[in-house]
C-alpha cells in the first residue's frame, strides 16, 4: 500500500493540475472577454450616421458654387471626421458595423451622380466645350468602389489604393475646381437647363432606389428583422440625405433662375419633403409586410417618401420647362 506521504504527494500533484487548468480558463476568458469589449465597444465609438441637415462646409470658397463647396464637405467629413468604415478589415472595430458603412455607400453614390452632372454639364459652357480637367478627375475618383482597402485579393495581392485616399483626391479635385470658379478661370454655368438636367440624374437615381425596395416588399417583406431590409434602408438613406444638402446648396446657385420662374414656393415644399425622407432613423428598422397590422415597414414608408420627393422634382423640372 501507498504510503500517508505519497498518498499526499498525489493529492498535492492533482491539486497543481487541477488549479493550473482553472488559471488557463480564466486567462482564456479574459483574452474573449477583451475581444469583445475591444469590438462592441470600439465599433459603438466609431458608429455614426450623421444626417445632420444643418450642416454647412467649414471653409467655402468665396465665390465659388455652394453646391461644389457641399459635395466636398460631404466628402471631407466622411472620410476624415467621421472616419470610413464601408472597407475596414476584420481586425478593426468598424468591421462589426452595417448601417454606417452602407449610409455611407449611398451617400458616395449619390456624390459620384452629381459628379457626373458637374462633367457633363454643369461645368461646361456648351456641350461641346472641354470637359474641366479637375472636374473630370474627381467624378472618376468617386466612382471608385468604396469597400476596397490597402489589400483586395480578388483583384491583386499586391497592395492597392484605397477608398478612402480616392475620395480624398476627389475632395482636393473638386475643392481646386471651384477655387478657380470663384477666380473666374473655370466655368460653373447657371442656366435653367443644366438645373434640369441635374434633377433629372437626382431623380432618375431615386427610381432606381425606389424599384429596389419595391422588389424587396414583394419578395421579402414579412418577417420583422431582415438583414438586407437595413442595408437598403439606410443606403437609400445616404443617397436621400446627399441629395437634400446639394438640393439646398443648388437653390443658392441657381437662386436667379427660381426667382425669375416664381419657383421659391415650390422648391421651398421640395426642400422640405427631402428634408423628411432623409431625417428618418428608426432604433431598428422593421421588415412588415406593408399592410401588416402590427410591425411597421420602414421601408415602405421610407418608399413613400422617396416618391413624393420624385413628384414634387418632376413639379420643378415642369416649370423650368416652361
Amino acid at each position: 500500500m501507498a504510503s500517508f506521504t505519497e498518498m499526499k504527494d498525489r493529492a498535492r500533484d492533482r491539486l497543481a493540475v487541477m488549479g493550473s487548468g482553472r488559471s488557463f480558463i480564466r486567462i482564456l476568458a479574459a483574452v474573449v472577454l477583451l475581444v469583445v469589449l475591444y469590438y462592441v465597444v470600439g465599433a459603438l465609438w466609431v458608429h455614426k450616421i450623421d444626417d445632420d441637415t444643418s450642416f454647412v462646409p467649414a471653409n467655402p470658397i468665396a465665390g465659388g458654387s455652394r453646391s461644389v463647396d457641399m459635395a466636398a464637405a460631404l466628402i471631407e467629413r466622411e472620410v476624415q471626421i467621421n472616419r470610413w468604415t464601408a472597407n475596414d478589415p476584420f481586425f478593426l472595430p468598424g468591421s462589426m458595423l452595417d448601417n454606417m458603412p452602407n449610409f455611407q455607400l449611398g451617400m458616395v453614390y449619390a456624390l459620384s451622380r452629381f459628379g457626373n452632372a458637374l462633367a457633363e454639364q454643369l461645368a461646361r459652357s456648351r456641350g461641346t466645350s472641354a470637359v474641366d480637367p479637375d472636374v473630370d478627375r474627381a467624378a472618376g475618383l468617386l466612382r471608385y468602389p468604396g469597400d476596397v482597402w490597402v489589400f483586395n485579393p480578388g483583384t491583386s495581392l499586391a497592395p492597392t489604393a484605397t477608398s478612402e485616399s480616392q475620395y480624398k483626391a476627389a475632395f482636393r479635385a473638386l475643392r481646386a475646381y471651384n477655387q478657380r470658379v470663384a477666380d473666374g478661370a473655370a466655368t460653373f454655368e447657371r442656366r435653367a437647363d443644366n438645373l434640369i438636367d441635374t434633377i433629372e440624374r437626382f431623380n432618375n437615381d431615386l427610381g432606381s432606389a425606389s424599384a429596389i425596395i419595391d422588389e424587396h416588399l414583394r419578395q421579402n417583406a414579412g418577417f420583422p428583422i431582415s438583414f438586407s431590409a437595413d442595408d437598403i434602408f439606410y443606403q437609400t438613406k445616404g443617397r436621400l440625405y446627399v441629395y437634400y444638402m446639394l438640393l439646398k446648396a443648388l437653390g443658392q446657385d441657381f437662386e436667379q433662375v427660381l426667382a425669375e420662374r416664381n419657383l421659391q414656393t415650390v422648391w421651398s415644399q421640395m426642400l422640405e419633403s427631402a428634408r423628411e425622407a432623409a431625417e428618418q432613423q428608426p432604433w431598428v428598422v422593421l421588415n412588415g409586410g406593408p399592410s401588416s397590422q402590427f410591425v411597421p415597414s420602414h421601408l415602405a414608408s421610407q418608399g413613400f417618401l422617396l416618391l413624393r420627393l420624385r413628384t414634387q422634382l418632376r413639379e420643378v423640372q415642369q416649370v423650368l420647362l416652361k
